[in-house]
């Protein structure tokens, strides 16, 4: 018995073939548990060098120190 010819592929059975195997969405992530009060969150942020140095200039806490500007600039927004 010889092998037939496969016939020729249409787009649509390529398409068809190709998203059949795909899963169902991932179920969402659980919510995030609410910080507790005063807890502090690691972010990366980009910063100009002049400011930077500004604050670091003062030696350690620099980072505080950039926190507390910050909060001073939102406090005076509301």
């Amino acid at each position: 018995m010889a092998n037939r010819p496969r016939r020729p592929v249409s787009a649509l059975e390529t398409a068809e073939a190709v998203f059949k195997p795909a899963k169902p969405a991932a179920a969402p992530a659980p919510a995030r548990a609410a910080a507790p009060p005063g807890a502090r969150e690691l972010v990366s942020i980009r910063i100009d060098q002049d400011v930077l140095e500004h604050f670091q200039a003062g030696g350690p806490g620099w980072q505080d120190r950039i926190n507390e500007a910050l909060r001073a600039a939102v406090a005076a927004t509301i």
